[in-house]
């Protein structure tokens, strides 16, 4: 019972929580690249707690309706710094990781089986939001990343291991994203990795139960036959 009322509240909150994350990710973005002041910066900061608390209340309600609910806790710590890490002002790249966890986390099943979009999705998301990340921590700072186009040249480097060395970040909040962005694209390689062996795994498997059922029906029509023609030489005349 418990378990059916939580699948079927994530499958009724999948959408709504992915809209929710790509409004929060939109004001993010507004912030660092709009640099709002007065008041379109407090209308993009409402929108960030608004959507915060559309990730609290989807957290709260799986925590209730959970049968497990210690169990359950100890294995979505990554759904409790989701909504814990928006709290702490200070943290603002943080917001880096819960964008992408969030985001990530909803849309998995749904682009399940379809690598192609995943791959793209996935890349292009980590390396916007991380280009948004690092260009807000290194404006200013009198390091090589003085524009979103550097950031963005930056990312795409990093994410693909390629490190050419032109663009790099000078500070430490900087340099946590560049961890966190090598890390995660380590991560990215190995899901998309992952989930092209198992859609070639399930391709081949339907494939051969599809051989397997053409050989069986084969066999079949040939028993009938041997059946028939026994019949036919035992009602024949003798010769």
């Amino acid at each position: 019972m418990y378990g059916e009322r939580l699948a079927r509240w994530e499958r009724a909150a999948e959408w709504p929580l992915v809209i929710a994350a790509l409004i929060f990710l939109a004001a993010y973005a507004a912030q660092i690249l709009a640099t709002p002041e007065g008041l379109v910066e407090m209308t993009s900061e409402v929108v960030l707690k608004a959507t915060w608390v559309v990730f609290v209340v989807d957290y709260v309600v799986r925590l209730v309706i959970t049968r497990h609910r210690w169990r359950w806790f100890w294995h979505h710590l990554l759904d409790l710094a989701i909504v814990a890490l928006p709290i702490f002002r200070p943290l603002r790249l943080m917001r880096f990781f819960t964008i992408i966890a969030l985001i990530q986390r909803n849309t998995g099943s749904m682009l399940r089986g379809r690598v192609a979009a995943f791959t793209v999705g996935a890349t292009a998301l980590t390396v916007f939001v991380a280009a948004l990340a690092v260009y807000d921590a290194e404006r200013g700072s009198g390091g090589p990343i003085s524009s979103f186009g550097d950031a963005v040249w930056w990312a795409f480097e990093t994410i693909t291991t390629v490190g050419y060395g032109d663009y790099y970040p000078v500070t430490i909040t900087g340099r946590v994203v560049a961890v966190g962005l090598m890390v995660g694209g380590l991560a990215l390689i190995g899901v998309v990795t992952a989930t092209l062996a198992a859609w070639i795994v399930q391709r081949v498997s339907v494939e051969a139960e599809e051989a397997s059922a053409a050989t069986e029906t084969q066999v079949e029509s040939l028993r009938a036959e041997i059946a028939e023609l026994k019949q036919m030489m035992r009602e024949a005349p003798n010769l």
